[in-house]
């Protein structure tokens, strides 16, 4: 069973994909938005939740305060199911049903303040590198991402002018958050 751990929803459940998803465990969750809030990221601010599957994080973002949400998600059905969670959940959120590339394919109109990827643990390096070449085009200034991978993942490479900022580990779960860098002068 998976539940919304915060905000207007706190407590209650969200459906889930019979298969095909992995969504993020409450524990991660928890942890990941508590350090989010404490930096100021969430209320009020634009969300991007690329690779959205359940729509966990996104929903767990609406929950929050997260001004605008968008989930995307290339599974028809996983995105019925976000869409019908987020009703049921009286949340509001975007859901584009589309592969993560296509999203990332032209401009955005949004600058997102946060932008999650929880892609599949098998989707390989490369293509990661390539959908993380992408984010400059649709985060904000001083947005910051996060990725979540497999523990047995290495460090994904980041776009340049990008630096980690915070990396943990739950599990068989590692979260990398990273953010452009910015140069003192």
């Amino acid at each position: 069973m998976t539940r919304i751990v915060a905000g207007a929803a706190k407590g209650r459940t969200i459906k889930v994909p019979a298969s095909g998803t992995r969504p993020t465990s409450e524990r991660v969750r928890e942890a990941l938005f508590s350090r989010l809030d404490h930096l100021g990221y969430v209320e009020g601010c634009a969300v991007l939740d690329l690779y959205s599957g359940s729509g966990a994080l996104g929903l767990e973002a609406a929950s929050r305060g997260a001004a605008f949400v968008e989930c995307v998600e290339s599974s028809r059905k996983a995105a019925e199911l976000i869409r019908a969670n987020a009703r049921a959940l009286n949340l509001r959120a975007k859901v584009s049903c589309m592969r993560v590339e296509s999203r990332l394919a032209g401009p955005s109109q949004t600058a997102f303040d946060v932008v999650f990827l929880d892609p599949p643990y098998n989707l390989d390096e490369e293509r990661l590198a390539a959908v993380l070449a992408r984010l400059p085009g649709v985060l904000a200034p001083d947005g910051v991402a996060v990725v979540e991978r497999s523990s047995r993942s290495p460090e994904p490479s980041w776009p340049s002018g990008f630096a980690t900022t915070d990396e943990r580990a739950f599990g068989d779960t590692r979260i990398f958050s990273v953010s452009p860098a910015r140069l003192d002068t």
